[in-house]
């Protein structure tokens, strides 16, 4: 899993543009347009500046990068690749003051997960429970640092970037990410396709997948 916000937000919003730490820049470039995409409301960060958020949604196979990376991640935890799914890139656009000049920054994040052949859990239903209970908290602190949590005519679901049948964390703010319900549909759908041997999320796709 890569997922830069909530460990960004510690040090400040503007973090996220630098992408120091925080996961892998990416730059939209070739491929279809994205399945959707969210546009923030502009956000005074604590420096006085003004942050804008896109989020652009696949999901996409995973770079031959990505797929190295968690090849690597799996086998340090002792486990296997299955797959990689690059789910989503988070672009952030800040506006302020530098050195008191007019000044403009941005960056992007992407945001993927790796299928490692984890065991399945048995308390699924109870950690969905505590999902549920922490939801209404969860999007309010959202809101805080990033404007509305996401919705249509209801509220968007939250994403487990790490799943919680394979024992994601059922309320880490680094593990939870605002998604269509649509695109939720197809993430939940692609998941176990992505934990089963020799599919196409263990086949290298572009480095850049999509176009803004």
């Amino acid at each position: 899993m890569t997922f830069g916000l909530a460990p960004c937000r510690t040090v400040s919003t503007i973090a996220l543009l630098g992408l120091s730490g925080c996961g892998s820049a990416t730059v939209g470039g070739g491929g279809s347009p994205a399945r959707a995409k969210w546009v923030s409301p502009v956000v005074t960060t604590p420096d006085g500046g003004q942050l804008r958020t896109t989020i652009y949604y696949g999901p996409w196979q995973c770079s031959a990068a990505f797929l190295s990376r968690c090849e690597s991640k799996c086998a340090a935890q002792g486990h296997a690749l299955m797959g990689c799914m690059w789910l989503a890139d988070i672009k952030g656009d800040w506006q302020g003051r530098y050195l008191f000049m007019p000044a403009e920054a941005g960056g992007r994040l992407a945001i993927t997960h790796c299928c490692c052949d984890y065991p399945a859990i048995a308390n699924v239903k109870q950690q969905r429970t505590k999902w549920n209970n922490a939801r209404a908290a969860f999007r309010e602190d959202w809101a805080r640092d990033y404007g509305a949590w996401p919705a249509g005519k209801d509220p968007w679901p939250g994403h487990h970037i790490f799943d919680l049948a394979h024992g994601g964390p059922a309320t880490a703010a680094d593990n939870i990410l605002p998604v269509p319900g649509d695109v939720h549909d197809v993430f939940n759908k692609e998941y176990p396709a992505c934990y089963a041997p020799g599919g196409k999320w263990l086949t290298p796709g572009p480095s850049r997948p999509y176009v803004d």
